[in-house]
């Protein structure tokens, strides 16, 4: 009987030991991490700031050593009234493709571009083009309901349509932005979610990778790149090329 208490007694003491230490293990744990974590999350933070409050000018897009103008373009507006990109000089202006019944990302895309148009859309030297990469359906009608259904507050916000070759002929090589038709993807066509930043002489800008190089396009879309060349940073630079 003795034995068997002395048993259970020395059983128990070394649970109560065991878990003693295991608390312990735990908090000094925490101690040594915890701090480490916070100055990360800190360091992070800090990282993030420095990325969207870039200091650096805004690169130009080069070809054959020459800064890289908008290629020139004419369409209709929802309007019916012919856009170019002359009529835009003067302006900081976003351009993107598009079409109104895509069911995926030009829904992301468009959401992000009338945080845009909230910010800027008062403006006089701001605007927005939306290209419709499904002109036989996408006509003046359609895209001026298109417009009002999302509440478009700048008079320069300008959806366009044309002929699909010339769309075509201008995402892909005009902007070199991939946009085609595809029946196995989502809507019946493929397109890159991608915003061209243009400034008041009609040059395309953009900010740089840690290398150096031009980043080319801002993202319409949230991805893993979304803190490099984001709608935050995209904003933040459309003020700087307005305040130039």
């Amino acid at each position: 009987m003795l034995h068997s208490i002395l048993n259970n007694f020395c059983k128990y003491k070394s649970i109560y030991y065991k878990t003693n230490i295991g608390f312990l293990i735990i908090i000094l744990f925490g101690i040594y991490s915890v701090p480490k974590i916070i100055d990360r999350l800190s360091n992070e933070n800090v990282i993030d700031t420095n990325r969207l409050h870039q200091k650096e000018e805004l690169s130009f897009l080069k070809i054959d050593g020459k800064d890289r103008k908008v290629p020139d373009f004419v369409l209709t507006n929802q309007d019916s009234l012919f856009i170019s990109n002359d009529d835009l000089l003067g302006k900081v202006y976003v351009l993107e493709f598009f079409f109104s019944r895509c069911p995926d990302i030009c829904i992301e895309m468009n959401k992000n571009m009338k945080k845009l148009d909230d910010t800027f859309g008062d403006l006089d030297d701001f605007g927005i083009v939306s290209i419709t990469i499904d002109p036989y359906h996408d006509t003046p009608i359609i895209l001026k309901k298109y417009s009002e259904n999302l509440e478009v507050k700048s008079k320069d916000w300008h959806f366009l349509t044309g002929e699909r070759d010339y769309i075509y002929d201008l995402a892909n090589n005009g902007f070199n932005i991939y946009a085609n038709e595809n029946p196995n993807f989502a809507g019946g066509f493929e397109h890159q979610g991608y915003f061209a930043l243009i400034d008041k002489q009609g040059y395309i800008r953009s900010r740089n990778d840690d290398y150096g190089n031009p980043l080319l396009y801002y993202l319409g879309i949230n991805d893993e790149n979304i803190d490099l060349q984001g709608i935050d940073m995209l904003e933040y630079d459309i003020k700087k090329l307005i305040d130039e």
